[in-house]
């Protein structure tokens, strides 16, 4: 849900009976992951020749568009009574009704778009986000997400064989996918969670569940740092818990943020939180809304290491420079003498400029890095060796 999600818009999704015809495949194309699993798509809006990005995102009850590109290809405005609710804001939607989304071998019509402001998103992600493909897109077919090819295949819907081995979830689907869990650290935990691939995290809870349920160590360490939204930007606790279940399948020492939950998008006390795609993408999925059931099989991803907050540095891309605008108290970034406000001019003899890039590198646990830095007009190196900020033996 990109930490955002649309509490007004409620869809149903319909069991298909048994004389459901065969699925078949309509079109199949390749997508771009980002940093904590985000995935970017590419398609083109009714006439206009710009080819957009789009995030797919189960964690959407709708389809949107950033405001930006409204306003660039002028399309008419509609508004509504309905709310949007982000971490950080809560207003009514303004939609762009009735339009068709155009991608590789499949037209999409009679879409109804709300409209966002993703500068922010932008920013994180180094890539210019247009928009965020959500239940408007899954309610349709059935989609199968292959982290290891990076391909995404669209099927009608009707009956499908799933692949041998995994896990098939039946979450509830009322927008978004609601399934099953269980948490560990304190204590064991079961309940509920939204079925978030647009959330470049893995665990996100909101302080009063963490509360409640004493879920966490006591004396467990706590960092304070912030995420990013619909809405701007917001004051986050990052820590781990012991273990996450999901089905068979354990996960541990997993990331975990937690934050004053405002306007309630985690939908505490029915449900624990969300589930992110930084875990998420770590199988690689089925979703077939109308039957109520996602596939999961562990791919390669699978026992890939959890981002653990390396060096403590939240950075953004700010009209093509790298600007380091978070740096966590006593973080190994701290204590190498970065700052906010410090330009990232390249890394050892990686100078493109490339968020992406630069954020992967930042994440190799044990390696030393130069940091070129861009400081009041100045230019100097600062050496960084990167481990892992919640690591037990980092003091």
């Amino acid at each position: 849900m990109v930490l955002s999600f649309t509490v007004a818009i409620v869809f149903r999704g319909f069991a298909q009976d048994a004389s459901a015809p065969k699925a078949t495949l309509i079109t199949k194309f390749p997508f771009t992951t980002l940093s904590g699993g985000i995935i970017i798509v590419k398609a083109l809006l009714d006439e206009h020749p710009d080819t957009l990005n789009f995030i797919l995102d189960t964690g959407s009850g709708g389809i949107s568009l950033d405001s930006a590109i409204v306003e660039y290809l002028h399309l008419v405005k509609t508004p509504s009574e309905r709310i949007l609710r982000g971490i950080a804001m809560i207003r009514k939607i303004i939609y762009v009704p009735n339009r068709t989304l155009h991608l590789p071998k499949l037209d999409i019509e009679h879409l109804d778009f709300h409209i966002n402001d993703y500068t922010l998103l932008t920013s994180v992600y180094g890539v210019r986000i247009d928009g965020i493909i959500g239940y408007s897109f899954f309610s349709r077919f059935i989609v199968k997400v292959d982290y290891d090819t990076n391909m995404l295949e669209i099927y009608s819907p009707g009956k499908i064989k799933y692949p041998r081995g995994g896990i098939i979830l039946k979450p509830t689907i009322n927008g978004i996918p609601v399934f099953d869990a269980t948490i560990t650290d304190g204590v064991t935990k079961a309940s509920r969670f939204y079925f978030d691939s647009g959330a470049g995290l893995c665990l996100l809870m909101s302080d009063n569940f963490a509360n409640d349920s004493s879920i966490l160590v006591k004396g467990k360490k706590v960092l304070f740092t912030q995420a990013e939204g619909i809405g701007g930007k917001k004051p986050m606790k990052l820590t781990t818990v012991k273990e996450i279940k999901i089905g068979p399948y354990r996960f541990k020492k997993v990331p975990a943020h937690i934050f004053v939950d405002d306007y309630n998008v985690t939908s505490y006390p029915t449900l624990g939180g969300l589930i992110g795609n930084d875990l998420l993408r770590r199988f690689n999925l089925i979703v077939n809304y109308a039957d109520h059931e996602i596939h999961l099989k562990p791919n390669t991803h699978f026992r890939e290491t959890f981002d653990y907050s390396y060096t403590g540095l939240g950075m953004y891309d700010v009209n093509g420079q790298i600007i380091i605008e978070d740096v966590m108290e006593g973080s190994p970034a701290a204590k190498a003498g970065l700052k906010p406000g410090d330009i990232l001019a390249g890394i050892n003899t990686v100078l493109a400029g490339n968020i992406q890039s630069y954020k992967n590198m930042l994440q190799d646990v044990g390696t030393k890095l130069k940091m070129l830095i861009v400081r009041d007009g100045e230019l100097f190196i600062i050496n960084l060796k990167v481990r892992s900020f919640l690591d037990k033996d980092v003091q």
